[in-house]
């Protein structure tokens, strides 16, 4: 459902912006260089600025919206209930909180291929319009990253191959401070993407099914204390004695559970209806059975997750 903003449609919406720039660069033409009562360019174009990162973000309150992205998660992410759980609270508790003491900081934990990608995907989908492509959405901190917009959100891949200590580095900006550099970093959004901890997560899921149990019996605290120490005390990864888990500044540490067979099919199912071709259940079947899984003994997890069935489904349609 698109949002009105100011009772005007989107398209009307950026009419008006670009009439108030158009305004902002004749008023700046008309004046001289040397007038002293004129305003300077920030200040004439404060309104166009304000306007249009208002503009780019799309998360509201509304239950709907909500609904929207519990439906994706459940839609788009398989086999990760804890994942799912903890991802819907955090940020749409976190996105309704209009005075945060602190940013909020998720770790998310597993094997490559089984959707923590996906998650920061979805994430970036229903707090910004253009998503991942928005300028709100960083790969890298700078201080101009929250000067236009608080709401900002920053991503950081693969923490696991960054060198001991470099992550301490943004610690300031993840705290209780009201300001850091001049800018309030509270209301922004800090992923960090890892894949440690992934063996003990696949450990855990493979004593519940040798004991007859079923996996969505896990639960979060069953393994959120394993990621923490594996994180801070796993050698030659980005977290390795942080001060962002010894202060406690981390606040969910996510695991995600390798996928099994049946998730693999779901992905693939998914994958063909996201390419408009129609869901096949015997190609999905095809593609997954083709597949790599362990134990040996047992071939109950895919060694690859959901990563190579993008490519493979092509195969057999």
């Amino acid at each position: 459902m698109r949002e009105r903003h100011h009772g005007l449609q989107t398209s009307e919406a950026w009419q008006l912006v670009k009439a108030t720039l158009q305004l902002a660069l004749s008023s700046l033409i008309a004046f001289k260089a040397t007038d002293t009562e004129m305003a300077h360019p920030n200040e004439l174009l404060g309104y166009v600025i304000t306007y249009s990162i208002k503009l780019e973000l799309s998360y509201s309150l509304s239950a709907v919206h909500s609904l929207g992205f519990k439906v994706d998660l459940e839609s788009k992410l398989f086999g990760q209930h804890i994942a799912s759980r903890v991802i819907l609270k955090a940020v749409n508790g976190f996105m309704r909180d209009d005075n945060p003491k602190k940013p909020l900081v998720l770790s998310l934990h597993g094997r490559s291929g089984i959707g923590k990608n996906v998650v920061s995907r979805l994430i970036a989908a229903h707090i910004y319009k253009k998503g991942m492509d928005s300028s709100f959405v960083h790969t890298q901190l700078k201080h101009s990253n929250v000067s236009n917009c608080e709401r900002s959100m920053f991503i950081f891949d693969a923490i696991d191959q960054m060198h001991p200590g470099l992550i301490d580095s943004i610690k300031p900006y993840l705290d209780y401070y009201d300001k850091t550099d001049g800018a309030s970093y509270r209301k922004a959004i800090f992923i960090f993407l890892s894949n440690v901890g992934g063996e003990s997560i696949t450990q855990i899921a493979l004593d519940f099914w040798k004991a007859g149990r079923d996996r969505e019996e896990i639960e979060l605290n069953d393994l959120e204390k394993v990621l923490s120490l594996s994180a801070f005390n796993s050698n030659n990864n980005g977290l390795w004695h942080s001060g962002l888990i010894d202060k406690n500044l981390v606040d969910f540490f996510v695991p995600f559970l390798p996928l099994e067979y049946r998730h693999v099919v779901q992905c693939v199912m998914a994958e063909m209806k996201a390419k408009g071709l129609r869901p096949d259940q015997n190609v999905a079947n095809k593609v997954a059975k083709d597949l790599l899984y362990f134990p040996k003994s047992d071939k109950v997890f895919s060694v690859s997750g959901c990563k190579l069935i993008c490519t493979r489904h092509h195969i057999y349609t």
